[in-house]
């Protein structure tokens, strides 16, 4: 660590005071027996793992990925810098031939929004999946050779979640064979377009076709907005910057609005629907189940990356609450003088330790997640035959035949939207953990905890997303009561339940595994079948039973991640014993504190008697806590996060928190480099200012 420059000798020879956070942490690692290396292998296999490395070295010998400034810059400065790191990246790729995943790891590890993210992950994923071979040639080749940089462009300023509600228009003009895109009112700017403020030239739009006054729903087509060489907007064209936000102020969301702009017909994307130059008529998709399986490929995406996300907060918690002390046990012997370590306390236990269980429940489940989604992508292919002929026109109605990817569907829904709540929340909770300093931009997990914030919110909002998992539950439900054999393991459980409810559950779920998951799955059919009763036979409006339908979207989808996490467990032979034994305390510690937490559906629903939730609460889940937390430490050690990703004052890997936070404040801040007037009767602000002469161009 560099010497702080601009301190008197008296104060850089000061050391924190001993017991010191290094050797905390060391004594917290000698504590467990955990196989980092092996777990760590586990999680993301050792391939995975020296790529990391790799891509790692290649980011610090650039300059233009230091971190030293991140949290000192304001919007336009880190804008700037992160498109540098943008093209910066990009060369990186080309030169020492990074593919996708690559690519995807070093975008994890510089650890901020993009400029070029939308381009990556939308517009040459939309333009791949849903372009004609002819599309495909004239837009994404170039886009992929960044020779055009695009976004995509669908939330309006007066539209979000209610994709059929937008009111950005394309209409049909038989005449030239056109496509007049129009912004009629103020409300259809598209707003929150990520990669679009400054950056794109480019843009997939999702507009309403219109043929012959008659409107066919929302249709994706790609327009340019921009000069290619003088990057200016073009005719009829406004499009700009939305300004900063509560975080994600690396990335250029902006806002787009169109005055009668004429498109080719080339430009409405046809693999799915398109409109017949020659007899200007609508044709409807030929495949709408493929249409079905690409739209949960993102939200897949979201639930594997719940538990990285959710694991970086948890990594710096556990660490700092490691090496934090706060006053003395009160009950400790009077030989062990001295404050206590903060994570040895059950309150922040009670908050960090199922968290960490989290990480893992999240992680597999997502793995199994992408392994559903892969499963059924090759079934899709299989099943056009089965198309809906009563399905709704335009590419966003996601209403399939098929069994398998309506569950798919339905999952991807409800996973989402429990995982990046869980992730999201659960961040908030690691910061107040960490207690004063958590609030520190050095911390680390502010910064990051606004950055994914907005993933609760896009790729459908995570309360409007649970009504499409209530609606395929009670779907499901209905198929069930009309003696249908099960098709999923939905619609398995939904029947499983209907066929033991009077005789009840006698869950063991303080001594078998099996029974927890048993247990989930017995809560969730009776959430089910009680919604379907309060809708068919009360005859209860949709809206009234919204917060209904919202708790039963979640309990499926706990028991989705309790079920992922049991197998992953139950199947495994790559882990030692002792670690093996310590993830089924894990798996037990976050599904009875689920249960505890959602204790009253469980009762209701007789999953669990009152004194089974009175011993998980009093017995079980403090037991599980003091048998995991000596080995703490070693598990988020695990996910192999290193420090310079993190870039967490109080999360470093070697426990030397309060040097590193007296460093960056005294050192790298250039404010303390400003010398002020401080009185009122002068106008002079800035008597002088050293750091204007630190900037240096990247």
């Amino acid at each position: 660590m560099a010497a702080v420059k601009n301190a008197p000798q008296w104060v850089r020879d000061l050391k924190p005071a001993s017991p010191t956070g290094p050797e905390l942490l060391e004594q917290e690692r000698k504590s467990s027996n955990v196989n980092v290396d092996q777990l760590a292998n586990f999680l993301f296999t050792k391939e995975a793992r020296e790529k990391k490395r790799k891509i790692l070295k290649l980011l610090q010998d650039d300059k233009v990925f230091d971190k030293s400034q991140n949290y000192f810059a304001g919007r336009i400065d880190r804008f700037e810098t992160a498109l540098a790191r943008a093209k910066a990246l990009q060369k990186l790729a080309v030169k020492h031939g990074l593919d996708d995943d690559e690519k995807k790891i070093a975008e994890l590890l510089i650890s901020e929004p993009g400029p070029y993210g939308l381009h990556e992950h939308m517009f040459l994923v939309t333009l791949r999946d849903q372009g004609s071979e002819e599309q495909r040639e004239k837009f994404f080749k170039p886009a992929q050779a960044y020779k055009i940089i695009g976004c995509y462009a669908q939330t309006e300023l007066g539209h979000g979640s209610n994709v059929r509600g937008l009111e950005t228009t394309a209409t049909w003009n038989s005449d030239d064979k056109t496509f007049t895109l129009h912004s009629p009112h103020l409300t259809a700017s598209k707003w929150w377009i990520g990669s679009l403020g400054r950056t794109a030239n480019h843009a997939v739009v999702m507009a309403q076709l219109v043929i012959d006054g008659k409107g066919y729903g929302p249709h994706p087509f790609v327009v340019q907005i921009r000069d290619l060489k003088t990057h200016q907007a073009l005719e009829g064209v406004h499009v700009g910057d939305i300004g900063p936000k509560f975080g994600y102020n690396t990335m250029d969301n902006g806002y787009l609005l169109f005055n009668k702009v004429k498109i080719p017909h080339i430009s409405m994307l046809a693999r799915f629907s398109s409109v017949d130059a020659k007899t200007n008529k609508y044709v409807r998709p030929s495949s709408p189940s493929l249409v079905y399986g690409t739209l949960t490929w993102i939200r897949s995406t979201i639930v594997m990356q719940a538990g990285s996300v959710l694991a970086r907060g948890v990594t710096i918690a556990t660490r700092y609450c490691a090496v934090r002390r706060q006053f003395q046990d009160r009950d400790a012997p009077e030989w062990e003088k001295g404050e206590n370590q903060v994570l040895n306390y059950t309150m922040v236990q009670i908050r960090l330790l199922p968290l960490l269980a989290a990480t893992f429940a999240l992680h597999f489940t997502g793995k199994g997640m992408q392994a559903l989604y892969e499963a059924n992508h090759k079934k899709m292919a299989q099943k056009t035959s089965d198309s809906n002929t009563t399905r709704g026109t335009g590419p966003e109605e996601t209403q399939s035949s098929s069994d398998l990817l309506a569950d798919l569907h339905a999952t991807s829904c409800g996973l989402k939207s429990l995982a990046s709540s869980v992730a999201a929340e659960g961040l908030e909770v690691c910061r107040r953990a960490c207690g004063g300093h958590g609030y520190s931009s050095f911390g680390g997990i502010g910064a990051w905890y606004a950055d994914y914030l907005p993933t609760a919110t896009w790729e459908g909002d995570n309360y409007m997303l649970t009504q499409q998992v209530a609606r395929y539950m009670l779907k499901s439900a209905r198929s069930v009561l009309q003696g249908q054999e099960p098709s999923n393991d939905t619609t398995a459980v939904l029947s499983w339940y209907h066929k033991r409810q009077d005789q009840g559950a006698a869950f063991d779920i303080l001594g078998k595994d099996e029974d927890i998951v048993s247990a989930f799955a017995w809560r969730s059919a009776y959430l089910t079948f009680e919604a379907l009763k309060h809708r068919e036979e009360q005859k209860r409006t949709w809206n009234s039973l919204l917060v209904d339908f919202y708790r039963l979207s979640k309990a499926h989808s706990q028991y989705m991640v309790v079920k992922n996490f049991h197998e992953t467990i139950a199947t495994n032979n790559n882990l030692d014993p002792e670690t093996l034994s310590l993830l089924h305390k894990l798996f037990r510690l976050y599904a009875l504190h689920t249960l505890e937490t959602e204790s009253a559906e469980f009762f209701t629903s007789a999953a669990a008697t009152v004194r089974q939730i009175q011993l998980a609460r009093s017995k079980a889940v403090m037991t599980l806590m003091e048998e995991i937390r000596p080995h703490a430490v070693r598990l988020v050690d695990s996910w192999d996060f290193p420090d310079w990703q993190l870039d967490s004052s109080l999360g470093r890997y070697d426990g030397k928190v309060y040097e590193d936070m007296f460093y960056r404040a005294n050192d790298l801040n250039p404010l303390n480099r400003v010398d002020i007037d401080p009185y009122p009767d002068s106008a002079t602000l800035f008597r002088k200012n050293e750091s204007d002469g630190l900037k240096s161009k990247l």
